[in-house]
């Protein structure tokens, strides 16, 4: 019989060839006990007949469809040009993989993006999700409630009771700008991305308590998105608001590169004129010129955190599943303060 003929090998072979019953071989494909002998034989047999399990069938009697959606809230052009997204999508991915689950990448960019999205997740094609850069009252998270799937988030969304893996953004904004502030820089300014999340709030609350009294409100910059267009143009708005400005914490690495650039391109030096720090310690931080102060936050971390938290959901493992996990955000100080 020629192989591309030639019969699929099934559980009854294994079976037969191990010398143990269907159920013995069947309790071993799904993870249940057998003695050490049995699963010895189950597995020389499996090698011997060259059997494969089918993972469709045996997940359609379990109804689960071993894949996790992996869902970023931001534009597609972010989604590419941000290292820190890249890297917890790796994180997410290993974890997931070694595991034996697939990982569905759903990238939401629009409203249309949204619905179609909360489609998808109502139609059952995935076990559960990791959520990037969720916002407040979001669509996405309002249906992942309802139905409700084990989910972790990255990042501690408001008002949501879910599992989150996070940093302690407050904690590291507010322990950079003190780094930047005991260099002797007065006039001190932030461009602060992306307030309508977790994040972005809460590096510019840390960077407000840092400050005290040097504070000033007129030298805050708001803008959408953690990307560098943004840093250049908030940068040349600060420049021209504030020429005495000797001081900038950006809220992310690749906003910090964009403002290097608007800085250079108005004739400011860095450190000498402005210092300048970031947030994340990404490549974009190795990228400028000088090397960039930054906090390093370990986002291939975040993602396996946070993939390892919604298989535990999966497990029913909820004490280990709901509770919120921080990780480390030390500064890493470099030429650009």
């Amino acid at each position: 019989m020629s192989s591309s003929t030639r019969r699929r090998s099934t559980v009854h072979d294994v079976a037969r060839v191990a010398g143990v019953s269907r159920g013995t071989v069947s309790r071993v494909l799904n993870g249940g006990y057998v003695s050490d002998s049995s699963r010895t034989a189950i597995e020389e047999a499996i090698r011997e007949v060259g059997y494969v399990p089918n993972t469709a069938a045996r997940n359609l009697v379990r109804q689960r469809t071993q894949a996790i959606a992996f869902i970023v809230h931001e534009p597609h052009a972010l989604f590419l040009e941000d290292p820190n997204i890249g890297a917890i999508m790796l994180g997410t991915n290993e974890t997931l993989s070694e595991a034996d689950y697939q990982m569905v990448c759903l990238v939401v960019d629009s409203d249309r993006d949204t619905e179609r999205v909360a489609r998808y997740l109502n139609g059952g094609f995935v076990d559960g999700a990791v959520i990037v850069s969720a916002r407040a009252q979001d669509p996405i998270t309002k249906a992942v409630m309802r139905l409700d799937l084990p989910v972790a988030y990255v990042g501690h969304p408001p008002d949501v009771d879910a599992a989150w893996v996070g940093v302690d953004n407050h904690g590291a904004a507010r322990a950079i700008t003190s780094r930047l502030h005991e260099t002797g820089r007065r006039r001190i300014g932030m461009i602060a991305a992306a307030l309508d999340r977790d994040s972005g709030a809460d590096r510019l609350a840390g960077f407000t308590e840092a400050l005290g009294a040097d504070f000033d409100p007129a030298l805050v910059e708001p803008v959408p998105l953690y990307s560098y267009a943004d840093g250049a143009a908030a940068m040349t708005r600060l420049l021209e608001r504030a020429p005495d400005i000797d001081g900038v914490f950006a809220a992310s690495d690749a906003v910090a590169a964009g403002a290097i650039w608007a800085l250079r391109e108005a004739g400011r030096r860095v450190p000498e004129d402005v210092g300048i720090v970031g947030f994340d310690n990404s490549t974009w931080a190795l990228r400028t010129t000088p090397l960039l102060s930054t906090v390093d936050q370990p986002a291939e971390g975040l993602g396996a955190a946070a993939a390892a938290s919604v298989l535990a959901q999966l497990r029913d493992d909820e004490p280990a599943a709901r509770t919120g996990i921080m990780l480390d955000t030390p500064v890493v100080w470099r030429d650009s303060a």
